[in-house]
């Protein structure tokens, strides 16, 4: 049971809940008046690392077919 705790699946699990949590914290922010830039940019920029860190891990999870 532990090793489905640490497992890749559980991890792009994680990734994908806390990018999609990002996601509403980003819309919210944006809405706010007034509007924090830097905090925005900040988001922004840890939702585009969370989106690389899945891709990879989808990669690696599902390599793509030899042609």
């Amino acid at each position: 049971m532990d090793s489905n705790l640490h497992s890749p699946e559980r991890r792009l699990i994680d990734l994908k809940i806390e990018h999609a949590d990002l996601n509403a914290l980003v819309d919210l922010t944006s809405h706010a008046v007034p509007i924090d830039e830097l905090m925005l940019r900040r988001l922004k920029k840890r939702r585009l690392l969370l989106r690389d860190q899945i891709s990879q891990l989808e990669l690696s999870l599902d390599p793509p077919e030899p042609a």
